[in-house]
């Protein structure tokens, strides 16, 4: 399994691809899956706001396309000092495609990693299990 170095590596490198040219907010997401292989991705902006993608959202579509079934780990990076959580939606997919132990790692600084379980961001998330009640 990739270590957590590794996977904030791939996020910053991700990150610098970013097409954001209206936010200035570049953003890069980095996910190690079940199989232990890293899938990374970046926010993409477009003119008619808000229609764009998130770096969380670009990573776990590269993961799906790549047969990766759950999110073990996954860090999100900006260029800002501030650690940079995903927003509603993004908390949704990675709830979707995550187990209980996944943990979400946000940098901060720069150099200090803030870490959270998918609980901590979206508690009580609708999840497939809600829908096997029909």
């Amino acid at each position: 399994m990739p270590d957590l170095n590794q996977l904030i590596k791939a996020a910053q490198q991700a990150m610098q691809r970013a097409y954001a040219p209206y936010s200035q907010f570049k953003v890069g997401a980095a996910i190690v899956d079940n199989r232990g292989d890293i899938h990374a991705g970046c926010n993409v902006e477009n003119s008619a706001y808000p229609i764009g993608c998130c770096a969380e959202q670009a990573a776990v579509s590269a993961m799906v396309l790549a047969n990766g079934t759950s999110i073990e780990d996954i860090v999100i990076v900006s260029e800002h000092k501030n650690p940079c959580p995903p927003c509603g939606a993004c908390r949704q997919i990675i709830a979707e495609h995550s187990q209980k132990n996944t943990r979400i790692h946000l940098l901060h600084d720069n150099d200090r990693v803030i870490s959270y379980s998918v609980d901590d961001l979206l508690p009580q998330a609708f999840t497939p299990a809600h829908l096997d009640n029909r």
